[in-house]
């Protein structure tokens, strides 16, 4: 399928909270701006943060600049967006990624097809600092990029990720948008809302279906703090949380299919290979990368069956698991 989406049918959707991305979120719209398939119309929207609202609407022409309508967060913010959207295609780009020049007229090639519900990309991270020897790829996505596992070429998944991913815009206003309880907040490593939206598009309807496009790339920056040891550990603990809430509202069997195959095939094979690189090939570093493969799976466990716990009980730090409880099903209002 070489053939794209119109230009009037794509909306680009990016959020942004604080004045410290400024130079990402200029880069970002840039490459949006020069794109080989230009968008009908490209949407920023400020999270609750009025100096920034006007620095973007004073230094960065061509965009629409609005305010997030609903709750402070991404999901809000996308939610508003989407709203405002004009294109029968809403794409999201995060504020600090960078788009290659064809990356629109990829993801939204399948959009002819109209089986097709949404379409997601490939991230690459972009280490400021370098990337860690201790960082195994099959944990790229606690920087919110594609990790070792995800498909090499065009395929059906369960889920589409944050920075990387499109709609058609029916689809997200039928079902409501995007969960604020369960979205990220600032620089609060929570990532779900997505997962658990991706899973209620695929339960809405069931002989639809998302797509992975590998070929529609963004490269994602990844600054010095997420290359650290106490962020790998903090995103493992905040993803296993996650889970459980996603689980939660979408069914443990949805929530979780996806994790089950990457739990028991990709994840034994990073540590099998991270031995091997140490053993045949002398990376001495292969050992920490199997270390960290299993130390971040331990994490992220616990942190979902203490959550599982605590909301059997009734109580979950900060609440949480009793908003979850009190809404287990439809779109946050």
């Amino acid at each position: 399928m070489t053939a794209s989406a119109p230009r009037d049918d794509i909306s680009v959707v990016l959020c942004a909270y604080t004045e410290d991305r400024w130079n990402d979120l200029v880069a970002a719209v840039q490459s949006v701006q020069h794109q080989t398939l230009p968008p009908r119309e490209i949407i920023v929207v400020i999270d609750h943060n009025p100096a920034l609202l006007e620095h973007v609407r004073a230094e960065i022409p061509g965009v629409l600049v609005i305010e997030n309508q609903q709750a402070r967060g991404e999901s809000g913010g996308r939610n508003t967006g989407t709203a405002a959207a004009q294109g029968s295609i809403v794409v999201f780009l995060d504020e600090d990624a960078v788009a290659e020049p064809d990356w629109l007229e990829q993801l939204t090639a399948h959009y002819r097809d109209p089986q097709v519900l949404g379409v997601g990309g490939s991230i690459e991270p972009v280490w400021v600092t370098g990337r860690p020897s201790w960082f195994p790829e099959e944990f790229n996505w606690i920087v919110g990029c594609t990790y070792r596992g995800m498909p090499l070429t065009t395929a059906r998944v369960r889920n589409l990720i944050g920075a990387n991913m499109s709609f058609r815009r029916w689809v997200f206003m039928e079902l409501g948008g995007m969960r604020a309880e369960i979205g990220r907040v600032g620089t609060k490593p929570l990532a779900d809302a997505e997962t658990e939206f991706s899973i209620r598009v695929g339960q809405h309807w069931p002989q639809h279906m998302l797509l992975y496009e590998p070929r529609a790339r963004v490269h994602h920056r990844v600054p010095a703090v997420r290359a650290q040891w106490n962020y790998f550990c903090s995103r493992s603990y905040s993803e296993g949380m996650g889970k459980a809430r996603v689980a939660l509202l979408v069914g443990a069997r949805d929530g979780l299919s996806s994790e089950r195959t990457y739990t028991f095939r990709t994840l034994p094979l990073g540590v099998v290979r991270g031995f091997t690189d140490t053993l045949f090939h002398l990376d001495l570093a292969g050992v920490r990368r199997a270390g960290a493969i299993v130390t971040g799976l331990a994490i992220t466990t616990a942190a979902y069956v203490r959550f599982r716990v605590a909301h059997r009980f009734g109580a979950e730090e900060g609440g949480a698991a009793n908003e979850v409880k009190a809404n287990p099903t439809g779109p946050a209002q």
